[in-house]
């Protein structure tokens, strides 16, 4: 039997960066002491009152069908928290629930790209990036963040990667896998060059409160982008909630019929008993989130200097994200290999970049996704890995 080509368009090169992640969950499963980084699946309890509220829904019967673009007050109260950190109107009506990030980034491509059209995107990519653009019918368009610039873009680069089937220009701040945090200028900059060539800006925002180096900047807080402009954003990194699956989009007003359209044939809506939680994180700001950005900030630092004593590696600091970018070219390993030997000898799992985007290749992402102690021991186990590398005729 026969498949469609869709299944071709969404099997992208970063399907195979979760390899290492699966062997690291058989040998788990065999028994053995693994440290898992690959995901960022936070290891924190969420705040409290998300959960009581959740469970309170539950208990309420609350299991049914759903407003399908998300309850007017949980809208108008995602609207109110994005005008106070932007500065720039929002409203219910420029707010749609979706299922996750993930989720909304894959309906957002679908509203605004198809066939023929070419999406700009600045690599290394996340793993599904290339698969949400195959799926649309577009062409994914890489320019590179290129590790001597610390990652952070080559604005002259990105203005040539612009030509007449260019749709959209998709950036991520903070960046996943590399951490960088773009500047004002930077976001600024990008953003002309959407008004210039008439394309629309989507930005991934799911890090947005785990921006260290300097504040995050929304490319919705610049003046005249309101209506070219797509936020996605989620609750899993910023409350630990992944398994939630609960997302939003924020766009122009129109962009919410259509997606209430493709949403009727998806999802049918996201459930009550979700939403009634989600409802907890937005009435008042939790100080579990401000603790979650303190942990994680001094999880990089912690993880960043233990691993200045392995041999031929350099770690990258992170500017914002739940990740640590390890460089490894020195060792003479491809990211895959060193990864691979780690599991087998050290039982540490951290994910291969090569899938994300040339600029990534020789580099491994190390999830901060573990408590303190349990990172620190696999910063020691991956040093006293690189030492047996380098006394290696």
């Amino acid at each position: 039997m026969q498949y469609s080509a869709l299944t071709e368009r969404v099997a992208g090169r970063g399907a195979g960066a979760w390899e290492i992640h699966r062997q690291a969950q058989l040998l788990r499963e065999a028994g053995h002491d693994v440290i898992a980084l690959t995901v960022g699946d936070p290891d924190q309890a969420p705040p409290e009152p998300l959960i009581e509220a959740t469970i309170a829904a539950l208990r309420e019967h609350r299991t049914g069908y759903a407003r399908m673009i998300g309850g007017d007050r949980l809208r108008e109260l995602i609207a109110a928290r994005h005008q106070r950190r932007t500065g720039q109107t929002c409203t219910a009506a420029n707010v749609t629930v979706v299922p996750g990030a993930q989720g909304g980034l894959f309906c957002a491509l679908q509203c605004i790209a198809g066939a023929g059209d070419e999406v700009i995107v600045l690599e290394p990519v996340y793993a599904t990036y290339e698969a949400v653009i195959g799926a649309a019918g577009a062409t994914m368009v890489m320019v590179p963040l290129v590790p001597d610039r610390g990652f952070h873009p080559d604005l002259a680069a990105l203005a040539a990667a612009v030509t007449p089937r260019t749709k959209a220009i998709w950036i991520n701040s903070p960046h996943n896998p590399t951490g960088a945090v773009f500047t004002a200028a930077e976001i600024a900059a990008i953003a002309g060059l959407c008004r210039q060539h008439d394309l629309w800006l989507v930005s991934d925002e799911v890090y947005e409160d785990l921006a260290f180096a300097r504040p995050h900047v929304s490319a919705w807080s610049l003046p005249g982008m309101q209506d070219r402009t797509i936020v996605v954003s989620s609750l899993s990194k910023s409350h630990a909630v992944p398994g939630f699956r609960f997302g939003w989009i924020i766009g122009p007003p129109a962009l919410q019929g259509h997606l209430f359209n493709l949403l009727l044939c998806m999802t049918y809506g996201s459930p009550g008993f979700i939403q009634a939680g989600a409802l907890a994180a937005f009435e008042r700001e939790l100080p579990e989130v401000a603790r979650l950005h303190a942990e994680y900030a001094a999880r990089a630092t912690m993880l960043s200097t233990r691993l200045a004593d392995a041999p031929n590696c350099r770690a990258n600091p992170p500017e914002g994200g739940m990740f640590v970018l390890l460089d490894i070219r020195p060792t003479g390993l491809s990211a895959y290999e060193f990864a691979l030997a780690l599991l087998e000898q050290e039982h540490v799992a951290i994910l291969p970049c090569d899938g994300f985007g040339p600029s990534a290749a020789g580099h491994l992402r190390i999830a901060l996704s573990a408590p303190d102690e349990r990172l620190a021991e696999a910063g020691d186990r991956i040093v006293r890995f690189a030492q047996r590398l380098a006394q290696r005729p």
